[in-house]
């Protein structure tokens, strides 16, 4: 068994897609519109859904805005350079709510970002590789 994807509700599927690619870098997989079901889903990963887990964009047509709840937590993307990340990010016009720096009572360097529907993505940066 493997995770293939999360799926995350959207408004605008268009500005997630930007958001997505040009903030986070990912790459468009697929998208297919479902017009008898009136939603359309969009893949976006760093790599081949064959062998990676891939977040799946869901439109529902004419539904602008979700509330977010309070069960939701974050995504979470492991970069090399957490502070180089958020800079990059920025520059890209990605909002970073939380930023570079060691974790609440740990070491590890975090930040939080966040898309255009509100959802929180957490950077974490890479661990030291074990010789």
């Amino acid at each position: 068994m493997r995770i293939l994807h999360t799926m995350l509700r959207v408004g605008d599927l268009e500005r997630s897609i930007e958001f997505y690619t040009k903030v986070l870098g990912m790459r468009l997989l697929r998208r297919n519109d479902y017009p008898e079901g009136k939603f359309t889903l969009a893949f976006l990963g760093y790599g081949s859904e064959s062998d990676q887990a891939v977040l799946e964009l869901t439109y529902n047509w004419g539904v602008e805005r979700y509330e977010l709840g309070n069960a939701y937590g974050h995504l979470a993307l492991e970069v090399p350079n957490v502070y180089e990340a958020c800079e990059k990010m920025r520059a890209a016009g990605g909002k970073i709510i939380r930023e570079a720096g060691p974790m609440n009572a740990g070491t590890t360097i975090i930040a939080f970002l966040q898309d255009p529907d509100g959802y929180q993505i957490e950077l974490i940066g890479e661990k030291p590789k074990a010789a």
